[in-house]
């Protein structure tokens, strides 16, 4: 079964992403910042992360750079997801290796899309 880290600090988003993810049969887990991410893809790396850029303690993008500094520039694929449109965030996000950039609000299609984009499904 795909494994999926949902990291955002809200709680509904993370409620919905988890609802699409498992429709699709992966197994979610959920980390409401990034340290809290960091930390779990050190206990077991998920197969692909769906993150979000603002949050308290790590931002998604400090979990971005730790993330690759520590288990290499591809694995896993992240897709960022996020209310920040301006092209600069999305040029940072992909720089410091995100495979792909959805923003909120998204749904099955978008989400299951870019999944199907970065090889997760």
């Amino acid at each position: 079964m795909r494994t999926c880290l949902v990291v955002d600090d809200s709680r509904v988003v993370r409620k919905v992403a988890r609802r699409i993810l498992e429709s699709h049969g992966f197994m979610v887990e959920e980390a409401e910042d990034g340290q809290v991410a960091l930390d779990a893809c050190r206990r077991s790396m998920p197969d692909g992360v769906l993150l979000d850029w603002n949050m308290p303690v790590m931002t998604g993008i400090e979990f971005l750079k730790a993330l690759r500094k520590e288990f290499g520039p591809s694995e896993p694929p992240v897709v960022f997801c996020t209310t920040e449109s301006d092209i600069s965030f999305i040029q940072q996000a992909i720089e410091h290796g995100a495979q792909e950039f959805i923003m909120k609000p998204f749904d099955d299609e978008i989400l299951m899309g870019k999944f199907e984009q970065v090889g997760l499904l």
